[in-house]
């Protein structure tokens, strides 16, 4: 924890009506948005209306994009950036779960660099994206506090990160857009959020900032353990797992994440695994492989666990049964995994094949 550095370029507002009460903000980013969304959520929970009512007060010209998938495509990039420069926008806002926010990114980087292709997301790192406005409706991404942006890229077959950091200018963060928030969704996205906690706890880029983020987001975590196991999720729960989530993203933004992430994509490309399950059921076995066992005693003592069995049989009680996987499926898995350098780095000790198959084997039982 030598020499730490710390950056957070957002601004985050959280509280109800944000965008009603700050809209004003979106004044000194451009005249022309685009807002880059899913295809239903952002109707339902009443966040697009709330956002366009406001643009429209503040005479700031808009267009939308609501197409934008689970785990978004390279494709789908592709398409809201040539949008996005056809009707020359300023700057984008993008609104829903970490899929749109992380599609805006990506789409703001090529929007701003007309030349560019959709290769350079990977290999220019100096490019700058066009400014950008996060409102997260679910609590789990912590994408509004990152400098990252993943895409599913079906030429490599996997999920990826981007090469550009793109730190959101502005994060809205209002928890009555996660009311209506479905079950799978809410335990997904939480899991998820709890993994960034416990990745970039146990990361080699911790530091003492970083540290005592991620342990003030663990114990508010932690407090609402016992809502999401009945599923008894009340506005105050809500807004403590937006608010751990966005936590999160701050410490992962410094720390990074580690090996369930990196293990954990295959899950979602191949079997369908949503990615905070994916994360979840590879949670227990990684902490047990973890060296740091003062850290992981932490962790448990910040959650109110007597023991990594406990944090286990919850994650298995709120996420159901891991995924089966053959003997064929681990082995390629395990080998994508070992010659992904970027998330070995982020472990703080050497890490070999066998080690990850080991917290497959032990993550992914047959039942």
């Amino acid at each position: 924890m030598n020499n730490p550095i710390f950056y957070m370029p957002t601004k985050i507002i959280a509280q109800k009506n944000a965008i009603k009460n700050h809209g004003i903000a979106f004044s000194q980013l451009g005249e022309i948005a685009l807002i880059v969304t899913g295809r239903n959520s952002s109707k339902i929970n009443g966040s697009l209306t709330d956002l366009v009512e406001t643009l429209q007060n503040l005479n700031i010209s808009y267009y939308i994009y609501d197409d934008v998938e689970e785990n978004p495509s390279l494709e789908t990039i592709l398409k809201i950036s040539t949008f996005g420069k056809e009707n020359n926008v300023e700057f984008l806002i993008g609104l829903g779960g970490g899929s749109p926010i992380d599609a805006a990114k990506a789409a703001g980087v090529l929007i701003n660099n007309t030349d560019s292709t959709i290769d350079d997301l990977f290999i220019s790192p100096m490019l700058k994206a066009l400014p950008l406005v996060a409102i997260p409706t679910t609590a789990g991404t912590g994408t509004e506090t990152t400098p990252y942006a993943i895409v599913t890229d079906h030429r490599a077959e996997t999920k990826r990160g981007i090469v550009q950091r793109v730190f959101p200018v502005i994060a809205f963060l209002d928890a009555n857009y996660l009311m209506k928030t479905s079950k799978d969704v809410t335990i997904n996205t939480g899991v998820d959020a709890l993994s960034h906690l416990i990745e970039g706890y146990l990361s080699s880029n911790a530091n003492i900032f970083s540290d005592g983020l991620a342990e003030n987001g663990l114990k508010l975590f932690g407090k609402c353990l016992k809502e999401i196991n009945n599923y008894k999720i009340d506005f105050k729960t809500r807004e403590n797992l937006m608010i751990a989530s966005c936590i999160a993203g701050i410490v992962i933004a410094q720390a990074g994440t580690s090996l369930p992430h990196g293990m954990g994509y295959p899950l979602t490309y191949y079997k369908g695994v949503p990615h905070g399950k994916a994360n979840g059921v590879l949670l227990k076995s990684y902490m047990n492989f973890c060296s740091d066992k003062e850290k992981v005693k932490n962790i448990l003592n910040f959650l109110e666990f007597d023991n990594l069995d406990q944090l286990g049989d919850f994650l298995i009680s709120v996420l159901g049964k891991p995924v089966e996987l053959s003997d064929e499926e681990l082995y390629k898995y395990a080998s994508a995994m070992a010659s992904n350098t970027a998330k070995l780095k982020n472990h703080p000790s050497e890490v070999t094949c066998d080690d990850i198959l080991d917290i497959y084997r032990s993550s992914l039982k047959r039942f």
